[in-house]
C-alpha cells in the first residue's frame, strides 16, 4: 500500500511550516515549565575534572572539503556562546538555549548536516561536534543527561582518528532536537569550550575535585552481516571508581549499538557472518 505523505514531505514550504510549529513547541513547553537555564560566567570554577580535544577538520567519506572549512567557522562562534555556562544546583545546560538560533545572518555557513540517514549540508552544519564533545566530557562527571539524539543507529563513515567510543555522538537540530544536562549535584559545574587553528577543544570544571573517576569504554565490537545488511554491533560501558581506593563502585551500560554501516565496506578488516564467528574488533578506542 502507498504510504500517506507528513505535512513536512509535501514541499519546502510545507517543511519550513513544520520546523517552525516544533520550535515553538519546544519554547512553550520549556515556559510552562520554567526550566532553570544555565548562564555564563566569566570566572573559571578552581577543578579541572576532564579535559577533552577533537580534531576539526577530518576526512568524512567523499564529502565536501569546505564544508569542514565551514565548520570551523561555525564551532568558533557557536563556542562564545558556550564558553564559561556555568551549571549550578538544580540548573539546567541547553545547546540550543545557549547557542540560539544558526543563521547566515549571524555569521553561519553551509556545513555538514545529516538528515535522512544522509550526508547533506545546511546553513550551521557541523556544531554536533560541539555537542559531542560537551557529552563525552559530561559522561566522566555526575551530571544527568536529560536529553540526547543519536543519528538514527547509522554508521556514516569510516573510523578517522577516532578518539572516543562509536555510540557516544549526538544530534542536535534547533531548537527541538537539543541536548541537554541537568546538575542534580550539590556543587556547580562549567563547561569551557574553545577553538584553536586545529582542535575544538573543551574542559569541564568544578567547584571542587571529585572523589570518584569515571571509565568509559567498548566492549564487544564487530561488522556483522545480517541479510545481506553489514552493520556495526557493540556495548559502551561506563565505570565509576574510587579514587581513593580505587575499586569500581558501578558499571552501567551507556549503549547497545546496532548500526547499520553505510560507507563501502571494504574498508572493513573483517565482517562477521550474522550466523557465525571470527569477527574482528574495530581499531580500539582512546579514551
Amino acid at each position: 500500500p502507498m504510504h500517506r505523505k507528513l505535512f513536512c514531505q509535501l514541499g519546502p514550504a510545507a517543511y519550513a511550516v513544520s520546523v517552525a510549529k516544533q520550535c515553538a513547541v519546544r519554547r512553550l513547553q520549556d515556559a510552562a515549565a520554567r526550566t532553570p537555564f544555565c548562564g555564563l560566567q566569566a570566572g573559571l570554577l578552581p577543578a579541572v575534572l576532564y579535559r577533552h580535544n577533537s580534531l576539526i577538520r577530518r576526512t568524512l567519506g567523499n564529502t565536501r572539503p569546505e564544508l569542514q572549512e565551514n565548520k570551523a567557522v561555525n564551532l568558533a562562534l557557536a563556542a562564545t556562546k558556550v564558553n564559561g555556562a556555568l551549571l549550578r544546583p538544580g540548573q539546567v545546560f541547553s545547546f540550543w538555549h545557549m547557542v540560539g538560533s544558526v543563521t547566515a545572518k549571524k555569521g553561519y555557513r553551509e556545513g555538514l548536516t545529516i538528515s535522512g540517514g544522509k550526508a547533506c549540508s545546511d546553513i550551521g552544519g557541523g556544531l554536533c561536534q560541539m555537542t559531542n564533545l560537551i557529552h563525552w566530557m559530561v559522561l566522566h562527571t555526575p551530571l544527568t543527561v536529560t536529553e540526547h539524539h543519536h543519528h538514527d543507529q547509522l554508521d556514516l563513515f569510516p573510523d578517522y582518528h577516532r578518539q572516543v567510543p562509536f555510540g557516544t555522538g549526538t544530534s542536535v537540530f534547533y531548537n527541538y532536537i537539543d541536548y541537554r544536562v541537568r546538575n542534580d549535584t550539590d556543587m556547580a559545574f562549567q563547561l569551557v569550550v574553545y577553538v584553536t587553528e586545529k582542535y575544538l577543544c573543551g574542559e569541564l570544571r568544578a567547584e571542587r575535585p571529585l572523589d570518584v573517576k569515571y571509565h568509559i569504554a567498548a566492549q564487544n565490537e564487530c561488522f556483522v552481516r545480517r541479510g545481506g545488511v553489514v552493520y556495526r554491533e557493540g556495548e559502551v560501558w561506563r565505570a565509576c571508581v574510587d579514587k581513593r581506593t580505587g575499586n569500581t563502585l558501578s558499571r552501567e551500560l551507556l549503549r547497545q549499538n546496532h548500526a547499520r554501516v553505510m560507507y563501502d565496506e571494504s574498508f572493513l578488516p573483517c565482517i562477521k557472518d550474522g550466523q557465525g564467528d571470527g569477527a574482528v574488533t574495530p581499531g580500539k578506542e582512546k579514551e
